[in-house]
């Protein structure tokens, strides 16, 4: 598996799975309804910030993350990363992989700390493989996340010095 710097020619290849992942309503707090220009917009990010993809040998895309500070000004070392992979690729390491390649970026551009502001409680592989990088859970803002089929579920608020 190869990690690189995501182009807009990789749009195509991420859309369909970024769309079926925030239409399903489980884990993002991404509109049910974004359309792809938007969503577009939204994830492939602009220097100084990163978006990557994860390939296979042959080039499939397997799964992407974006990099990004979470806040500005005075809060603006610490970094925040999201991650999505595609669902037939699931359970083989992509996500791990792209986490662990988000923090080794996050730690080179000079950020003292991760932070993962909305981790949807009943999202269990997410915070498994979160708390086995190294992040703790700070907290959980009770009820923050209208799961389409728990209902109303915590979202946990993540942390990882670098």
């Amino acid at each position: 598996m190869l990690i690189r710097e995501a182009t807009s020619e990789d749009w195509p290849a991420i859309w369909p799975f970024f769309h079926e992942i925030v239409a399903a309503g489980e884990t993002f707090t991404y509109p049910l309804d974004l359309q792809e220009t938007d969503a577009a917009d939204w994830w492939l990010m602009k220097p100084p910030h990163r978006t990557v993809v994860a390939v296979d040998g042959e080039g499939t895309v397997l799964g992407t993350a974006k990099m990004n500070r979470n806040h500005m000004g005075n809060g603006s070392h610490i970094a925040s990363a999201s991650y999505m992979v595609a669902p037939a690729h699931s359970g083989q390491g992509v996500g791990r992989a792209l986490c662990e390649y988000s923090i080794e970026w996050a730690r080179a551009a000079g950020y003292r700390a991760m932070q993962f502001n909305a981790v949807v409680e009943t999202n269990t592989a997410a915070v498994k493989l979160y708390r086995s990088l190294g992040f703790d859970i700070l907290g959980t803002l009770p009820e923050g996340f209208d799961h389409p089929t728990e209902g109303f579920v915590g979202l946990h608020i993540m942390h990882r010095r670098l």
